[in-house]
This record gives structure tokens, sequence and C-alpha cells, in this order.
């Protein structure tokens, strides 16, 4: 809608992720930096929630690239979609203390192959904003033993792969595989530590030199175009010490290294980054982008997650068994979950983004 072709009021978008050096568009997927003259006027309007019945330059600017909407204009119902959570099984081969399957595990489920592969279809149709297509949410991907034919399948429909895994059961028979395949997008293995002692106690398996073994015959293999060693921890000094180790372990191979803390998983855990104190004022998501906006979680059942921290799915938002992603993305329960990510509705006490780490919030 043109600035100059109606007779609305404007606002700024109720969706934005308001930063110090930028303000996302999530709809868009445009940014606008601290740098740009436009940002203090943007930043302006959305801190004031002010509504203006005409435009100067500067505002007619922000209102054609969507910054700016018409009041009437309800975007709930919106997505772009950016990364795809398909979750073929529920098996995972550890119970890592940083992780709910420690506390609760669940009783194995795997996808049907006929609705995987009718959802693969289906995603490929979002290939163009899509950046990731992931195999798994609490699980172990490569536990499955389709899991060589479901990335193959995956990129045959040139969606980009990434996959996560603790590699215990990612031998190279499968490695081999996706090289072959490949290379994906994506990989990440999270190792956390190459104390074996500790190692088996963090994860109630002992399966540290099962893990550098197939690390060490995947190290200069291009399985993917972009390969993490996770170091997760509580950034203290064994946090530092174990990211250096496995860097010197890994140096010059196509491992990068880094390091992250553990979470909480918006309060489900008794460890980890937790908020000092529930949010009261949400404003949105930021977790590796917008959740409800960028972002799908199909469990082995076909149904739609909000949120990836969701892990006893509380929130469910719809059932690709009966419906389509459009249907889904742009109906009522995300629709009503959305505006109370963004503050748009005010949320339950209780609600999960108000414990979680990754929520935006007003001052």
């Amino acid at each position: 809608m043109s600035p100059a072709s109606t007779g609305s009021r404007w606002m700024a978008s109720p969706y934005l992720h308001l930063h110090d050096h930028v303000i996302l568009n999530p709809h868009t997927g445009r940014g606008i930096a601290a740098e740009d003259h436009a940002f203090v006027e943007l930043k302006r309007l959305i801190r004031g929630r002010l509504k203006l019945d005409e435009l100067d330059d500067v505002q007619k600017r922000l209102a054609a690239d969507a910054w700016l909407i018409p009041e009437t204009e309800d975007l709930s119902t919106r997505y772009r979609l950016r990364y795809v959570s398909l979750e073929t099984h529920t098996v995972c081969t550890q119970a890592c203390s940083f992780c709910p399957v420690s506390i609760a595990p669940r009783r194995p489920e795997y996808m049907p192959t006929e609705l995987f592969n009718r959802l693969v279809e289906e995603i490929s149709h979002y290939r163009d904003t899509i950046e990731a297509v992931t195999l798994n949410n609490y699980n172990e991907p490569t536990a499955d033993r389709r899991f060589a034919d479901q990335v193959r399948a995956l990129m045959e429909h040139r969606l980009p792969v990434a996959v996560l895994s603790n590699a215990s059961t990612f031998t190279p028979d499968k490695v081999d595989a996706l090289v072959s395949i490949g290379p994906i997008t994506y990989l990440s293995v999270n190792i956390s530590t190459l104390d074996r002692e500790r190692y088996a106690q963090e994860r109630q398996r002992d399966h540290l030199p099962k893990v550098l073994e197939h690390l060490d015959y995947m190290k200069d293999k291009p399985v993917a175009e972009t390969m993490d060693l996770i170091v997760l921890g509580h950034e203290d000094d064994q946090h530092k010490t174990d990211t250096e180790a496995l860097s010197q372990r890994f140096a010059g191979s196509h491992f990068n290294v880094r390091n992250f803390e553990i979470m909480d998983r918006a309060g489900y855990l008794p460890i980890g980054l937790k908020p000092d104190k529930p949010f009261e004022k949400l404003s949105g998501c930021n977790n590796t982008g917008s959740r409800p906006i960028e972002h799908i979680h199909i469990n082995p059942q076909g149904q739609c997650i909000l949120c990836c921290e969701d892990y006893d799915e509380f929130h469910k938002v719809g059932d690709l068994t009966t419906q389509t992603i459009d249907e889904v993305l742009s109906g009522e329960e995300m629709a009503r979950l959305r505006r109370m990510v963004y503050g748009v509705a005010e949320a339950p006490e209780d609600f999960i983004c108000r414990k979680c780490v990754f929520a935006l919030a007003e001052d």
C-alpha cells in the first residue's frame, strides 16, 4: 500500500525487533542500521507508540518499506518462513543435563515415511526464503536408519539441510553418504568436553571415545559447507578450558569450535542462563530470528508447536496431517500466540516467553 494512497493513520509495525544497533523486520527480512538517518525516527515512533496522520519524507520511506503500517492493518496472520524443524523421531541417544530429555525422556515415536515425503514436497514451496531445514528438535537425527535417505530427499528438493548432532551414532557410513549427497548446508556437533568422566556424567552415557572416533573420521571431509563443534557450558573457567582443548585437538580441520552458555529452556531446567525475573512487557522473540514469524516446528506426528523451548508441547498451533503449512502459519491459533509474544495482546502470567532468555521485552 502506497503512503500516498490512503487516509489511514500510520504507526510502526508492532512486530519489529528493536536493538541498540539495528531494527529488524521479520516480515520482510529487512534491517535498518543505527547509521541510517531513518533509524532514530523509527525508534522514536516505536518507543512512543505514536500514530501519524501525515507522513514526512523519511516516514514515507519507512511506510513504503513496511516499517510503518496503517493502524487498521493486522499482521498477526503474516509470516515469512526461514527455518523448519522437522523432527522425524523422538529417540535421543543421550540424556544431557542441559536438556529436558534428562528429566523427562520421551517414548520412541517415528514419523511415517509417507508423511515425511509429503511434508518435504510442501516445504519445498518455501525454498526461496528457507535458510535451514533440520531433522531434529530434541532427538538425535542420525539414530534413525532412514537418516541418509531423509537428507537425500531434502537435497533433491533443493532445500538447505542442517544437522544438529551429538555424533554418537554418526558413523562413517553415514558420513560417506552425506559426502556423496552433499555437502549439506550446516553441521553442528555438541561435545562440551574431552574429559571422559565428566562427559559421561553430564550425558549419562560413556560415549566420548566413540564420538571422537566419528569426529576424527569426518573432520577433514566436506560433510557440510559450515561445520561447527559446539561447546556448551556455564561461561566459567572450566568452559574456557574445555573450549581451548577442543580448539587445539581439531585445529586445521573443517570444524570451527564455538562456545555457548547453557540456558534453562524457558524455566524447564534448574540450571543455565535465565532472566533475572519474568518479563512484564513482551515485545517479540529473538531466538534465531522470530520463532512465531520465521519458524515452524513439526513433531513426528505432524503436529506443529509454537517454539522449540516448549518441550511439553503445550502450545500446539496446528496439525499437518489435516492442514497445510500455510493454514497452520496463517491460522488463528498461531496469530493469537503471535499477538501475545509481541505484546499486541496481553499474555498470561505463566506464558512461556516471560521466562525465556530469548524474549524481547520493553524496558
